[in-house]
């Protein structure tokens, strides 16, 4: 961790039942690689790739909190604008 801050919020992130489960599941793995953890054994522990466990861990190397979240424009683009829309309902 850079300073206190930034590990004290990860901890409760990690620790947290009341928010996004992607953004838990991240936090998990950085505080896991703080513990001494391994990629391998973060994975297993967490059931996911050691694919997804490294990308996250470099992200978040490169972006910090901020790498935690997903980035603007992740998902299915509509099909039908705000107008288009506005005029079915």
């Amino acid at each position: 961790p850079v300073d206190a801050v930034e590990e004290r919020k990860i901890r409760k992130l990690a620790g947290a039942r009341h928010a996004p489960a992607d953004w838990i599941r991240r936090a998990q793995i950085i505080a896991m690689s703080w513990d001494g953890q391994r990629v391998p054994a973060i994975a297993k522990a967490l059931g996911c790739s050691q694919k997804a466990v490294r990308y996250r861990l470099a992200r978040f190397t490169a972006e910090r909190l901020d790498g935690l979240g997903d980035r603007p424009g992740a998902g299915r683009k509509p099909r039908i604008g705000q107008d288009q829309r506005s005029q079915l309902i």
